[in-house]
């Protein structure tokens, strides 16, 4: 995919969107170079212990990744804001798989723990 000469991504340590949007881009880039020690680095730094419970036992059931809800690695990412409140951001990450017009769509809601900027939740969105 490219990008246009003038695009621009910018971030900071002490937003927990910008946290949501680093740990994807660099859990979906770990998984798709094969690099396992990596991917479960980032799950460690980014993730509650708690999360990473779930997911395990979540991805022992289904057999797919837990972060992605998917066996395969998605083409592109996006995470849009999506509320806030008693202390956690919730966050949309929209995965695309595939490119072009029938690329396929699935969207995770994720939540974030504010004071610490950690997740600590990722479910299947509900449908728009």
């Amino acid at each position: 995919m490219t990008q246009p000469a003038d695009a621009v991504r910018a971030g900071g340590p002490d937003s927990a969107l910008d946290r949501v949007a680093d740990f994807y881009g660099a859990y979906i880039d770990a998984v798709d170079d094969g690099t396992d020690d990596l991917s479960h680095g980032l799950r460690a730094h980014y993730l509650t212990e708690d999360l990473r419970r779930r997911l395990a036992a979540w991805e022992e059931a289904d057999h797919a990744d837990g972060v992605l809800r998917a066996q395969d690695v998605p083409t592109a990412w996006e995470v849009r804001y999506h509320d806030s409140g008693a202390g956690h951001l919730f966050t949309t990450v929209t995965l695309t798989w595939g490119t072009g017009p029938d690329a396929g769509r699935t969207r995770l809601a994720v939540r974030s723990d504010l004071s610490t900027k950690l997740i600590s939740g990722i479910e299947d969105a509900p449908a728009p």
